[in-house]
């Protein structure tokens, strides 16, 4: 196999040594690496004809699909990046995104063209908007790029080239937009094989939105090897039984909600799941039961990955060995494992100073820090957030608390950040909280995570009324929807009559999530 060093030389590579071998499958409609080389050199040209050059910034919202990967690798052809934005964003969201970003060119599915319309006005940077299957109101996707000629660029990607851009909430209300290098992705794809087992003949399981470093980052990780990518639009549980079965599906990474929705399909345990090899899942935790039933029902290897958008995703990992149910160490079924090789994971007191951080010993509670090349370069344009993220040694800051054991498997017990993990999504309460303190009723709000069922946990308002004014739980609920992905709303509100507060005037935000989490061995479900 040529060298590849870039994201870029996945295509250029695979594109020639593996013409004929299928790149991506959705549905009926095939590619093999050979057409999706041609159409991603199109798109190349299509994307200069509009001014892209390196490092410029490409706009993409649609659910999962091929356009995505001729945009992706369309945009590495000419040294520039794809940002994905979040398809289940209100409106005034994609555009602070599409906006943040730079982008030059907006490329949006036929379904959020009701959210293009509201923005399109507003949007500073953007000198194209192409719709796949458009109606006429925009340039077409396909007819335009269609009369681009297929010839390659010729531009070359360095290492320390930004390949990704993906947006993560904010926690002061701002999304942050992580920058990726090819240096990050590579500290990371070379051990697909070895840990995962991917390989050119592999077929890969491509479920999780394209917009998460879980959906993108892992369907590189299989392309980086040469595998066929099959990619499912929107999680049907029963449609994906099938698919596997179908496609002889081999890898995949989902969700643990996904893992628990396919189990409760009628007759999921009888279905054919012979092709499957290993599962990765990860982005939230588990439960032992979920857990447990997957292991017996799909009956292949299971990992854990542990890590964050900042990390490239994947940074500690719980190999399949860990997954026996009958094991005398079933307890590291409630771990996340062990760093991956190149990584450094430190357990950091949260009360020692920034300048002189002082490691936790075995068992110790505190921050958990990680040094390895998987590590991002930064946020865009947001030196400061940076900074506060990453240590002048190399060390990022996760956010997350938990320990280490005396066999070196780490543990996650709660959040530094106040983040929820609704579903595999992060919810960050600032964001919500600033956009419900715009309603007119309301004086005071905190939104914390309790726990759900479905979930995992999911977002309670906790109000403090204005005097005289009257306001229902279903109404501020509406209010948020109104403004904010669904996913970011409270499902339930309080109604407090003050809201707890330190001498500082920092909410304890702990003491409002204590009632919901009592009798529970740790503060993530």
């Amino acid at each position: 196999m040529g060298n590849i060093n870039t994201v870029s030389d996945i295509i250029r590579v695979h594109g020639v040594e593996r013409a004929d071998r299928t790149a991506l499958v959705q549905g009926e409609r095939r590619l093999t690496w050979a057409e999706l080389y041609a159409r991603a050199r199109q798109m190349a040209n299509l994307l200069a004809a509009n001014g892209v050059g390196p490092q410029d910034r490409v706009a993409f919202l649609d659910k999962n699909g091929i356009e995505h990967f001729e945009v992706f690798y369309g945009a590495a052809l000419l040294n520039a990046v794809c940002v994905d934005v979040n398809w289940r964003l209100a409106a005034p969201e994609v555009e602070y995104i599409v906006n943040d970003a730079q982008s030059k060119v907006f490329v949006v599915g036929r379904e959020f063209v009701p959210i293009l319309d509201a923005i399109a006005a507003n949007l500073t940077t953007v000198t194209k908007i192409l719709v796949i299957d458009g109606d006429g109101s925009y340039a077409d996707y396909e007819t335009e790029l269609a009369a681009q000629p297929d010839t390659d660029p010729g531009i070359a990607s360095t290492s320390a080239d930004v390949a990704f851009q993906l947006y993560s909430s904010g926690t002061t209300g701002r999304p942050k937009g992580v920058m990726l290098a090819n240096a990050n992705f590579f500290g990371l794809l070379p051990l697909a094989k070895e840990i995962w087992e991917l390989s050119p003949e592999s077929v890969n399981l491509v479920a999780m939105p394209l917009f998460h470093i879980g959906g993108g980052g892992w369907a590189v990780a299989g392309q980086y090897e040469g595998a066929t990518s099959i990619i499912l639009r929107e999680l049907d549980p029963a449609g994906l039984i099938r698919l596997i079965g179908e496609e002889r599906i081999t890898h995949g990474f989902v969700v643990p909600a996904v893992l628990q929705f396919v189990l409760m399909v009628p007759g999921a345990a009888e279905a054919d799941y012979s092709s499957l090899q290993v599962l990765v899942y990860g982005a939230s935790p588990i439960s032992e039961d979920v857990l447990a039933n997957s292991v017996k029902v799909f009956k292949c290897k299971f990992w854990q990955a542990y890590g964050l958008t900042e990390t490239t995703g994947a940074v500690v990992n719980l190999p399949p060995a860990d997954h026996a149910l009958d094991s005398p160490n079933r307890h590291r079924l409630r771990s996340c494992g062990v760093p991956g090789p190149g990584v450094e994971v430190r357990i950091v007191d949260i009360d020692s100073a920034d300048d002189d951080p002082r490691t936790c010993e075995t068992g110790e509670v505190g921050e958990i820090w990680i040094q390895s090349p998987q590590v991002m370069i930064g946020y865009w344009n947001m030196p400061e957030e940076t900074e506060k993220a990453i240590t002048a040694d190399g060390w990022f800051k996760s956010g997350d608390v938990g320990y280490l054991d005396a066999d070196g498997y780490l543990y996650i017990h709660d959040r530094v950040k106040d983040m929820i993990v609704s579903g595999g999504e992060n919810v960050y309460p600032a964001e919500v909280e600033n956009v419900l303190m715009g309603h007119p009723a309301i004086a005071d709000v905190a939104v914390i995570g309790v726990p759900h069922e479905k979930w995992g946990e999911t977002a309670k308002a906790v109000v403090v009324k204005k005097p005289g004014a009257e306001v229902t739980e279903q109404e501020i609920i509406d209010y948020a929807r109104e403004r904010l992905a669904r996913f970011k709303c409270p499902t339930t509100v309080d109604w407090a009559d003050v809201l707890p507060r330190n001498p500082s005037g920092k909410i304890l935000k702990k003491d409002l999530r204590a009632p919901f989490w009592e009798g529970r061995s740790r503060n993530v479900n």
